[in-house]
């Protein structure tokens, strides 16, 4: 059963295994509340997936040992059972959906795990994972439905304790549940008046659902760039405690995911990947009754591969206002580009790119100009927008 004691038991067995991570007073991200980062993106293997697999490895018999262990993962996960049980001499064989990043893939295999890829999403490496379990004999470590795993997440609320007094919530990303069941249950047994918020991605409300109707409920298919947490059915343990410990559950969109990874970047020089900026994205936007509050939240991994992570700046900073593209309806004269590149300038905008189109406009002579440019926020498009305009330029 899952017990302070167990939690407490966790943290000596990691001491020497994981990194512990100081929390971080953020600035410019959240300005209404007091907001500090558990930065688990900077844990060994980037992710705080090794402390419950470390864990759970650590309290296996001889015999489970010697014949090896198997798990299934988005990545992160994959990583802390790969470092974990190489460091303890023991075979590990780990099944990772084809759509992980290739980064998490080539870290896993970098870590001394075999990797067995399989098609489909999260739920199907794991019914890969058990039924290779069956016929090899290996030892099955969950990411997350598993009460030692969740005793080794709960580590994490007794660091953030030790780092910080007075604190009001916590809020944690959720994927199947794990590593807020193990914060939650430490959390309501230290500090009952603590609040524990989950945060799902939109595109992924297995949780979330799971909670408001009061039985698990089981996805048909998840669609978000929080891949750490796009789980389909959550565990039978993790919604017990989830339903008893957490106080309430929100989702963010993955355009309020990529502006918190940009954000993340700017303010704090913090890499983090989808399901790591989650819970900074439900603090910047409000997802929760957080002003005036004191708030950790948890940065749970920085996995993120270079690719992805190019494509989520480029989302962020148009979700952002950051840039933005208008389409102009010209006639085909000289002098067009200039005039407007001009009254762009005037406002403070940067042109970053300049595409003639020919279309279907109302004049035979007629043309498209799109602009691609860099500006400030959603007022400065607007500014440059209403100038254009005044000039007798047609916006489409």
């Amino acid at each position: 059963m899952l017990s302070l004691d167990k939690v407490f038991n966790a943290q000596t067995v990691l001491r020497n295994i994981v990194r512990e991570t100081k929390l971080v007073r953020a600035y410019g991200i959240a300005p209404d509340c007091e907001l500090y980062l558990k930065p688990e993106n900077l844990q060994i293997t980037g992710s705080f997936k090794v402390r419950g697999s470390a864990y759970k490895i650590a309290m296996l018999s001889e015999e489970e040992k010697q014949k090896g262990v198997i798990a299934c993962s988005a990545g992160n996960h994959a990583q802390g059972v790969a470092l974990a049980a190489t460091k303890n001499g023991i075979k590990s064989l780990i099944c990772l959906p084809d759509t992980a990043p290739i980064s998490k893939v080539e870290a896993t295999k970098g870590f001394g795990a075999e990797v067995c890829l399989v098609e489909g999403c999260y739920d199907d490496a794991y019914q890969k994972a058990l039924e290779l379990k069956e016929s090899k004999g290996y030892t099955f470590v969950h990411p997350f439905d598993d009460e030692n795993v969740i005793a080794g997440q709960g580590t994490i609320a007794l660091e953030i304790f030790n780092d910080l007094d007075n604190i009001d919530a916590i809020v944690v990303p959720v994927g199947g549940g794990g590593l807020i069941s193990g914060i939650a249950y430490t959390v309501k047994q230290i500090c009952p008046q603590v609040k524990v918020y989950g945060v799902q991605a939109a595109g992924a409300p297995s949780m979330y659902n799971s909670v408001k109707c009061g039985e698990i409920e089981s996805l048909s298919s998840v669609s978000t760039i929080a891949d750490g947490i796009a789980v389909k059915k959550p565990g039978e343990n993790t919604f017990a405690l989830i339903s008893e410990y957490v106080d309430e559950i929100a989702l963010v969109s993955d355009d309020e995911v990529a502006s918190a990874i940009l954000a993340l970047i700017e303010k704090q020089k913090m890499i983090a990947e989808g399901a790591g900026a989650a819970a900074v994205a439900a603090v910047m936007f409000d997802k929760f009754d957080l002003k005036g509050k004191r708030v950790v939240a948890v940065v749970s991994g920085g996995n993120i591969d270079v690719t992805s992570l190019s494509r989520v700046i480029d989302r962020g900073l148009l979700k952002s206002g950051r840039s933005t593209s208008l389409l102009i309806e010209l006639i085909d004269k000289p002098g067009q580009l200039k005039d407007i590149s001009r009254i762009i300038a005037d406002c403070g905008g940067n042109v970053t790119g300049v595409h003639y189109e020919k279309g279907d406009t109302e004049s035979v002579n007629g043309c498209f100009l799109r602009i691609d440019m860099e500006t400030r926020d959603f007022d400065h498009v607007n500014l440059i927008t209403k100038s254009l305009r005044a000039e007798g330029f047609k916006i489409v």
